[in-house]
């Protein structure tokens, strides 16, 4: 009878949510946190995973362009985590949503195939920083994969810089890139569009 009850409920947990998705939060964080010393904000951070068939297309080749996007969420998580930076907003009251990415896809993730997502910090605004995330195959250390992604910080009243200087006293903001300049001036141009519609 318990064992048809646990088996009901799970069923209905993975029915209604994501169970997956959630356990894979709690298994980086738990591994981050349990084998891996805090890191400072510009040092690089690595996640490992695997193409499986879970996360393929329609012709079960290589990884769906959603699944990039979601693997995201678990390396900004563990960026978060052991950067403090998440710690650091929350004790302000604050957060972090993703607020836009960039993805260039170079070429695909195959199933089955092991890869490794890194992320650093690589600029920073009042209310945005910055990071970019490469996948690299694991079999032959080609980047698969570049995202540029915009954290929004939420609920803050202090610029992101004071965040950044409390973590590191020290931290100069580096050099905006071309490419990364560019990308801002395409948001706030689609941002200004929509503001007049709106």
């Amino acid at each position: 009878m318990v064992c048809a009850c646990l088996v009901t409920v799970l069923l209905v947990l993975y029915i209604l949510f994501d169970v997956n998705y959630f356990l894979r939060i709690l298994f980086t964080l738990g591994l981050g946190r349990l084998l891996q010393k805090r890191k400072k904000i510009f040092d690089t951070t690595v996640i490992y995973g695997i193409c499986t068939t879970q996360d393929v297309d329609l012709f079960l080749k290589h990884m769906n362009n959603a699944r990039y996007l979601r693997e995201l969420d678990f390396a900004r998580f563990h960026y978060y985590d052991l950067s403090g930076i998440y710690a650091a907003a929350a004790k302000r009251g604050g957060g972090a949503v993703q607020g836009a990415s960039l993805t260039r896809y170079r070429r695909p993730v195959p199933i089955f195939t092991p890869y490794k997502i890194t992320t650093k910090l690589i600029y920073w605004e009042d209310k945005h920083f910055y990071l970019e995330h490469e996948f690299i195959s694991l079999t032959d250390n080609f980047v698969r994969a570049v995202v540029l992604s915009r954290q929004t910080v939420t609920n803050l009243k202090t610029p992101v810089s004071e965040l950044i200087a409390e973590l590191e006293p020290n931290a100069q903001r580096p050099a905006l890139t071309k490419e990364l300049e560019l990308w801002i001036a395409s948001m706030e141009k689609s941002s200004q569009r929509y503001k007049k519609h709106n």
